[in-house]
C-alpha cells in the first residue's frame, strides 16, 4: 500500500509540474503576444510619422508653387488696379468736360432725312 500511495505522490508531482509548465508557458505566451503588439504599434507609428513627413514634403513643394501662384496673381492684380486708378484721375477731368458740353452745348439742325412738306 505504500508503493501505491507513493505512486500517487509521484503522480500527483507529476500533474503539478505539469500545470506550473503549462501556466508558465501560457504566461510567456501572454508576455510575448504583448511584446509583439508594442513591437508592431511601434512600427506602425515609425512608419506614419514617415509617410506624413513625405506627404507634407510633397505638399509643401506643391502648395509652394501654388502660393507663388497666388502672389504673382495678386501683384498683377494690384498693378492692373494701379494703372486703373492712375489712367481714371489722368481722364476724369477731360471726360467730365466732353460729357458737359454734350449735354450743354446744344446745336439745333435740321436732320438730312427730314423732308419739308409742300
Amino acid at each position: 500500500m505504500t508503493s501505491q500511495s507513493q505512486g500517487i505522490q509521484q503522480l500527483l508531482q507529476a500533474e503539478k509540474r505539469a500545470k506550473d509548465k503549462l501556466e508558465e508557458a501560457k504566461k510567456r505566451k501572454g508576455k510575448r503576444l504583448k511584446q509583439a503588439k508594442e513591437e508592431a504599434i511601434a512600427e506602425i507609428d515609425h512608419y506614419r510619422l514617415q509617410r506624413e513627413k513625405e506627404f507634407r514634403n510633397k505638399q509643401t513643394n506643391v502648395m509652394g508653387s501654388q502660393g507663388n501662384l497666388s502672389a504673382k496673381i495678386e501683384e498683377q492684380t494690384t498693378e492692373t488696379v494701379r494703372n486703373l486708378t492712375s489712367s481714371y484721375h489722368k481722364n476724369m477731368e477731360s471726360m467730365m468736360k466732353k460729357l458737359l458740353s454734350m449735354i450743354c452745348d446744344i446745336n439745333p439742325e435740321v436732320h438730312p432725312n427730314f423732308r419739308h412738306a409742300v
